[in-house]
């Protein structure tokens, strides 16, 4: 099968960095501050693939380096080394080595991102329609009854009331932000959907809620999605394949079912343990 995505040895360093930063970090010292300059190691050496259709889980405690990498893959952060191909609709995009405007515009088009946080994915000064709409300007979308529309579709989608549509996102319980979120990054129907730590602080009803709706996106509109979570009830319903990541590092992957039913290194083993 053809793949959609493809990252090798994907690196990230905070700070200046010395010659000892990738020999005294990592799980094994379980530590990703480096004692010899004090450089953060948030990635080091990360190597996996993705394939349409497919959700992969990216499963670690806090500060293993997770959401690094999902910034990085949409442009939030620059990488300090490392490659990471793209692939749609027979372009390919070497996402690294894109300038400004072109990373713009692979974000805008071809990626959705729904962050932990709400305030850094919606524009807490529009309404929930006009969030969607500001996507789809970005899109060459202009004529007002059709952007509507769109944004009415999307919202319903996600099963977000549509009489709220023209309140603003501070007036939305946490789980309605995040639909709103969800909505906005499909939006342009993207084929990769970066989701980060969805569901962190929301109550467990609000949860299933929203777990259930991604499985239903995903079913439907057959997006590729990378899934980061430190919550292996999370991994379990979502994700096909899982890496584990600890102290920037991945530390193991595989199969869903196979890494959290059978783990073979002593970490995934303690999260697996912990969660019983």
């Amino acid at each position: 099968m053809e793949k959609i995505l493809e990252v090798r040895k994907l690196t990230k360093i905070y700070g200046d960095g010395c010659s000892q930063c990738l020999t005294s970090t990592g799980a094994e010292y379980n530590r990703n501050i480096c004692p010899h300059c004090g450089s953060i190691v948030a990635t080091y050496n990360l190597n996996f693939d993705l394939y349409p259709g497919e959700i992969l889980g990216i499963m670690g405690e806090s500060g293993s380096g997770k959401s690094t990498l999902v910034k990085m893959l949409y442009f939030d952060e620059k990488p300090t080394s490392g490659k990471g191909i793209f692939w749609d609709e027979g372009e390919e995009y070497n996402l690294f080595q894109l300038n400004a405007a072109q990373g713009r515009w692979l974000r805008h088009h071809k990626l959705g991102m729904v962050y932990q946080n709400p305030h850094l994915g919606l524009n807490f000064k529009v309404s929930a329609g006009g969030n969607i709409a500001e996507r789809l300007l970005m899109n060459d979308c202009f004529e007002y009854a059709k952007i509507r529309q769109k944004a009415r579709e999307l919202l319903d989608r996600t099963e977000f009331p549509l009489a709220r549509m023209d309140q603003l996102p501070s007036q939305f319980s946490g789980g309605m932000q995040q639909r709103v979120q969800i909505a906005c990054a499909l939006a342009t129907e993207p084929p990769l959907l970066l989701l980060d730590e969805v569901t962190t602080g929301l109550d467990l009803s609000v949860q299933a809620r929203i777990l259930d709706l991604i499985l239903q996106l995903q079913q439907q509109l057959n997006v590729s999605m990378i899934v980061v979570s430190h919550d292996l009830g999370v991994i379990k319903l979502l994700a096909h394949r899982t890496l584990i990541m600890k102290q920037g590092r991945i530390v193991e992957s595989g199969l869903t079912d196979q890494v959290l039913e059978d783990p073979q290194h002593q970490y995934t083993q303690q999260l697996v343990s912990s969660a019983l």
